[in-house]
């Protein structure tokens, strides 16, 4: 802290920097050691000040004749006590005195002050003189009212305001209580007031509009009551900004102030910014220009010229700049009533809001894969203090919990950015595919200032993108098997919101079952199976040796149904897929509109007898049944086979030459004998009648092969390593049937919850082990216990434990085992043991649904 005196007011100034983010308190001590805490309605009354006079200041001011201030001879003095925490409930608080003397130098007659929150006159006190021969007719009375007189010689009585409807007279305790401040010394009387006094009237002069109070103060001297006139007027406006310059005119003679004086003579006109008067050279240097004609004094400022400041201003959420400068203008004259006049204005002003655009600096660093962006330039009054992401609003300290780090640079004038960064991968950056190999990064996240000390808040929203080469596309690979056209993607990181279209056809799950398609999407891998004969191939040409169907797959983006990528795979198919030569004569036969044929009709195809059309009809396909003996089917014999024959066709209207020709032909063997031997025999009744109920069944997973204790709910997923054994139980719950048998059927396992996700690998098939199993399933038979009433209602099998790998990566992901189970009739098996078989039958077994990409591994660890 430091301490200033100018003229008649004392200053002490604080380092701003010092008492940053801290809540301060201020107290005026008096003689007797009382602390008096200052709020704007004392500070008013009693004459003192506290603002901030720039960026990096706090100012206190007292006047000579505050309420506080110690007097003594020609010097007074103020001491002052800051309190400062940095909790709002003043815990853990400091205490700091300081303490400061000034000359005292009230000599003329009459002394104004226009504070900024206060108007000040004080006036000489008369001392009459003692009229010569004054004879004393009753000297006893004035002895005994001597000591009376002598106490309160320098009191003062009452003050009356001029209200221009009437006047107003305060007793000094009225007065008080009213909020106007009242002194008096060996030599003048005082009189403060509020700017927001009830007395106040506004009064215009040459234009410009002044606060007044007019009032007289009546006081007692010896034995006399003496008045004098405390009025005072302070200008309100006066203010003009003209071609980015501040002119601040006031009117030179005050009416109200030179009431009955009839000669003027000006004996003293200075300015200067924060108290300071300023030399014609110093003015000069400054390029200020300090006008005094007759009518006016008028002072000019270039906006941003040096002595002023600018400071951060908020206007509807917008955030910018106004230059504020603290002048003070002295003028001093001499008339015929008053004598001299010493007329002090202390005018703080600022300019109007001005927006300044914040510049937004995209300083990427791709290598490092970190978004960092700079948002500048600031003042040093403005903080940053919180950050909304994907709508949440975080303080500055927990952004990092979201990825978010943020720094202040500041420069050698003062000014200073702010820096975000935030790693390419943080949640809340916006990944999207662009071209090629091209991805787009965008940070969107708004940040929320405050501003010091008016605690008015701003926002600024941050957008950047960044363009990285990282982009990995979807890739395929496809084959085909007797009836089916397969298509696996491999996904890759740009494709998360990619929809599979066939034909500009969504592949929804509805559709897909509609059509009876295949669709498994395992987060890494979409597989696609399409039957061959489907309204959504293409078949192309037809040759004997077989038709050439294609499947032509888009990826489309999410939101835009842009195409992203496109896949296709075409496989050919023999004849005989179209095909079916029933026993019983019947032929079921399928032609494809096949490419190169426009406007080809698939319900317009017909048989060599053109009466014979087909029985189902789609886009693409027409399906006919019928019997060899009909629809002009020929047929032909030779030592072995007979064979028929006929043609699909398709002819354009009025033309009898077909477009379009579809040759088949059914053989059958011949020179076979077969011998049928039958009895007719009547049915009996039949001994089951349907009904419904419910059947309920578990899979646990067990922690030995006892049997006894199984794992909880809570204990999953269990972590085991590879080859530590797993022990499964299912069991038939209900209903509690002896007449009934549980029987395994399949099992696998994925990684995945879905049972038809891929990859899979096969347990048990047909109720068998694994034949391609390294380590084979093992079975465990089941007795009879009090925990088992039905043995025949449980299953119980040992596997040992795998994951998958793809190549040579390994698949770190959880395991799911599923089994699908026979419930049989143990009367059934009796008679038809092949529906319910109680042990394992090798020559029963199927091909798993394995695919060849994915790998079994036995080694390290995993988790079920």
């Amino acid at each position: 802290m430091s301490s200033e005196c100018l003229g008649n007011l004392l200053r002490i100034t604080l380092s701003a920097e010092y008492f940053k983010d801290k809540h301060l308190t201020f107290s005026v001590v008096d003689q007797s050691g009382v602390a008096w805490e200052l709020d704007e309605a004392m500070a008013s009354q009693c004459g003192y000040l506290v603002t901030h006079s720039s960026w990096s200041s706090i100012e206190f001011r007292a006047s000579a004749l505050s309420c506080h201030s110690h007097l003594v001879k020609d010097v007074f003095t103020v001491t002052i006590q800051i309190k400062s925490s940095r909790t709002p409930d003043m815990k853990n608080v400091r205490t700091h005195l300081k303490s400061a003397s000034c000359p005292y130098g009230l000599c003329n007659t009459r002394e104004l002050l226009c504070e900024s929150n206060y108007m000040e006159v004080s006036v000489r006190r008369e001392v009459p003189q003692t009229v010569k021969n004054f004879v004393q007719d009753e000297p006893e009375d004035w002895t005994f009212a001597f000591p009376e007189a002598k106490a309160q010689e320098a009191s003062i009585w009452q003050t009356v305001f001029h209200q221009p409807e009437k006047k107003k007279a305060f007793l000094v305790s009225d007065a008080w209580s009213a909020g106007y401040g009242l002194n008096t010394t060996d030599t003048r009387v005082l009189l403060r007031i509020p700017h927001t006094a009830a007395s106040i009237q506004l009064v215009e002069a040459q234009g410009i509009t002044f606060s007044v109070v007019r009032s007289s103060t009546f006081y007692k001297e010896r034995w006399i009551i003496l008045m004098v006139d405390t009025s005072v007027a302070c200008p309100v406006d006066g203010v003009d900004y003209t071609n980015k310059t501040i002119i601040w005119t006031v009117p030179k003679y005050i009416q109200l102030l030179s009431t009955a004086a009839t000669s003027f003579k000006d004996v003293l006109v200075e300015a200067g910014v924060d108290l300071h008067k300023l030399s014609a050279k110093e003015m000069a240097s400054r390029k200020y220009v300090l006008l005094n004609d007759f009518n006016a004094i008028t002072v000019k400022i270039p906006i941003g010229a040096e002595g002023g400041y600018y400071k951060t201003s908020v206007s509807n959420g917008q955030h910018g700049t106004k230059y504020a400068i603290n002048l003070f203008l002295e003028h001093q004259w001499e008339d015929n009533k008053w004598g001299r006049t010493k007329y002090t204005i202390i005018k703080e002003i600022e300019t109007p809001f001005e927006e300044v655009e914040l510049v937004i600096t995209n300083n990427s660093n791709l290598s490092a894969r970190l978004m960092n962006v700079t948002l500048g330039m600031f003042l040093p009054d403005v903080e940053l203090v919180n950050l909304t992401i994907e709508g949440a609003t975080v303080a500055v300290p927990e952004a990092v919990q979201h990825g978010y780090q943020t720094y202040e640079i500041k420069y050698a004038n003062g000014s200073k950015t702010y820096v975000i960064q935030v790693p390419f991968d943080a949640p809340s950056i916006k990944k999207e595919y662009m071209k090629v190999d091209m991805r787009a990064y965008t940070l969107n996240v708004t940040l929320t200032f405050i501003t010091h000390p008016t605690s008015d808040t701003f926002s600024v929203p941050v957008i950047a993108v960044s363009a990285v080469k990282d982009a990995v596309l979807p890739s395929a690979r496809g084959f085909c098997d007797g009836r089916n056209l397969h298509l696996v993607i491999t996904r890759g990181n740009v494709d998360q919101n990619w929809l599979p279209f066939i034909s500009d056809w969504n592949l929804t799950p509805e559709a897909v079952q509609k059509y009876n398609y295949s669709l498994r999407d395992n987060g890494t891998h979409l597989a696609i199976s399409v039957p061959f004969l489907s309204s959504h191939l293409n078949y192309e040409v037809f040759h004997t040796s077989g038709i050439k169907a294609s499947l032509y797959l888009t990826l489309k983006d999410g939101n835009t149904l842009a195409n992203r990528r496109d896949f296709s795979i075409s496989c050919r198919f023999s004849p005989s897929a179209l095909i079916q030569c029933l026993p019983n004569g019947t032929v079921v036969i399928t032609a494809v509109k096949v490419a190169g044929i426009a406007d080809l009709d698939t319900r317009l195809f017909v048989l060599r007898d053109r009466l014979c059309k087909p029985s189902l009809v789609t886009e693409k396909t027409a399906t006919f049944k019928f019997n060899v003996n009909t629809c002009g089917t020929s047929r032909k014999f030779n030592s072995t086979t007979m064979t028929y024959e006929n043609d699909v066709l398709y002819f354009r209207p009025g033309n009898d030459t077909p477009v379009y020709q579809l040759k088949f032909a059914c053989l059958y063997a011949i020179k076979q004998t077969v011998d049928v031997q039958y009895e007719s025999k009547k049915n009996p009744p039949p001994s089951i009648k349907p009904g419904f109920g419910y059947l309920d069944l578990s899979m646990k997973l067990f922690k030995d092969k006892s049997y006894s204790e199984s794992y909880q709910k809570l204990e999953y997923p269990v972590v085991k390593y590879l080859r530590e054994a797993l022990y499964f139980e299912v069991e038939l719950l209900q209903p509690k049937d002896e007449r009934l048998e549980l029987n395994l059927d399949d099992c696998w396992a994925t990684n995945s919850q879905s049972q038809d996700s891929l990859p899979q690998w096969p347990i048990l098939i047909n109720g068998c082990e694994n034949s391609r199993d390294s380590y084979r399933t093992v079975f465990h038979e089941v007795d009879y216990s009090l925990r088992v009433k039905f043995p025949q209602h449980l299953k119980r099998f040992e596997v040992i434990m795998f994951t998958f790998v793809q190549g040579t990566t390994l698949l770190q992901e959880q395991l799911h085992f599923h089994c699908s189970v026979m419930i049989c009739s143990t009367m059934q098996t009796k008679t038809s043991g092949f529906l319910c078989p109680r042990r394992c039958n090798p020559g029963r077994h199927r091909v798993g649904e394995d695919t060849d990409f994915w790998q079994r591994l036995n080694k390290n660890y995993f988790v079920l």
